[in-house]
């Protein structure tokens, strides 16, 4: 054979993109929380989403800027690496680590709740252990969802949704709920308490996630320093808009956040309003098949960077490096991730969701910055109104607005969240001997080429 350079093929376009990204994202899951969020804004969901789309927007601006200084995989950790510091990149991948690392957890117990509520006879326990033992199998094995699957899969979820929309709108010209279509309630109440609205933005934020998991795709990607960018942009906006028309209309047909049984399967109490048992089934359905499909991809991603870590001795290789003889995939790292989705059994969905913001929303704050380090300083764009506004204002703008988020995340997910940090500080200490080494690289190229692409 020829020892020719193995290289990933430059395949996907702008739409390809997009579609991963909105899979990843899972628009159904702005039903998953909808009862959380309701009650922790005291019914102004809607205007938490739109705080966190403008937040989720400068980001995605920013993403696009690095993507293309930087068109190789790697996302936050290699921008913040490269334009700034390898220690703090480090560290930024650490944090980031705790997104994917968790990130399997909470989607299992989004789903575990919802089949309990639909199915009480049975504990959301059961179905959480049922969720992590059949994805965990399916990702040792090597499984992959295809992209006509993913197609499918996506076609599901936009008819679910807009199935409720409508029998939403059809009770609402009823009489139920608000009795009309065109209200402010939705924005504006006398409980409106802006600080509530930042909870609720922070916890918001988790339905964005999947926005930048395009950029590992990067090397797969035709023109990726146009297209990425685009598409980026594109995810954030089209999810944004989903989720904001989902919580208004849901809003006006249920508008008392005081009335649910268990605030954490709110939707699906409103799927039975408005539409029996018959809709609350497929309601259902259409929720667990998205929370399966994207608990299949999250511990997927989450091994695949453990694989990453552990191969290039970031972590203990002789555990997090191995691969399966049979399978060709990193099976320590799955069954590990499956082990922490067990931590599901004792936490709630809003301390859950908030633990994995710690980890994005720090990661989203630190590529902001990373614009500013690279273009307005490094590359020295700051000649022109136009260079300050582009490479300094606006990413300067999505950094506050993250940070803001950050700042109003639940207590306990700060205290766990800062206690993982600390953990990643003692780590790089150890491995660059008190930080006079620089610390090991990740090769995400390489991890693509030894796991097949």
């Amino acid at each position: 054979m020829d020892a020719k350079q193995v290289t990933l093929r430059r395949t996907l376009t702008l739409f390809p993109l997009l579609l991963f990204g909105l899979a990843y994202m899972a628009p159904m899951i702005v039903f998953g929380t909808f009862g959380v969020e309701d009650q922790t804004t005291h019914g102004l969901a809607t205007d938490a989403y739109i705080l966190a789309l403008i937040a989720m927007l400068f980001t995605a601006y920013s993403y696009g800027r690095m993507a293309k200084a930087y068109p190789v995989s790697g996302s936050a950790y290699t921008y913040v690496r490269k334009s700034m510091s390898s220690h703090l990149g480090f560290l930024i991948g650490w944090v980031t680590l705790l997104d994917y690392f968790f990130l399997p957890m909470v989607i299992w117990l989004i789903g575990g709740v919802y089949l309990s509520a639909e199915i009480p006879s049975v504990p959301a326990w059961v179905w959480i252990v049922l969720f992590i033992l059949v994805t965990t199998v399916l990702n040792i094995i090597g499984i992959r969802i295809s992209t006509n699957v993913n197609v499918t899969m996506m076609a599901f979820q936009f008819l679910v949704i807009a199935i409720f929309l409508v029998l939403s709108v059809q009770d609402v010209l009823r009489g139920m709920g608000s009795g009309t279509l065109v209200s402010s309630r939705p924005f504006v109440s006398n409980q409106f308490q802006f600080p509530l609205i930042l909870a609720g933005a922070a916890i918001a934020g988790y339905s964005f996630l999947g926005f930048d998991a395009v950029t590992t795709m990067t090397e797969e990607t035709i023109e990726p320093e146009k297209t990425v960018p685009r598409a980026i942009f594109l995810i954030t906006l089209v999810g944004g808009i989903i989720f904001i028309i989902a919580t208004y209309v849901t809003q006006l047909v249920y508008p008392d956040y005081t009335k649910f049984v268990n605030a954490d399967s709110g939707a699906s109490e409103i799927a039975m309003q408005i539409g029996g048992h018959l809709f609350t089934a497929i309601f259902t359905a259409g929720l667990i098949l998205a929370q399966f499909s994207s608990g299949i991809s999250a511990q997927s991603s989450a091994a695949r960077l453990l694989y990453a870590m552990g191969r290039d001795s970031v972590l203990p290789k002789k555990f997090f490096g191995r691969l399966n003889e049979r399978f060709q995939t990193p099976h320590l790292n799955i069954l590990l991730v499956g082990v922490v989705g067990l931590l599901a059994l004792f936490l709630t969905v809003e301390t859950s969701t908030s633990f994995i913001n710690f980890g994005a929303f720090s990661a989203f704050a630190f590529v902001n910055i990373s614009v500013i380090a690279h273009y307005f300083f490094r590359a020295g764009r700051r000649k022109t109104l136009l260079h300050v506004l582009l490479y300094f204002a606006m990413p300067a703008v999505g950094f506050l607005f993250d940070g803001w988020l950050w700042l109003n995340l639940d207590k306990n997910a700060l205290i766990l969240g800062a206690i993982w940090f600390a953990c990643g500080v003692v780590y790089l200490a150890f491995l660059t001997g008190g930080f006079r080494r620089v610390p090991p690289e990740l090769n995400f190229h390489s991890t693509d080429e030894t796991l097949g692409g």
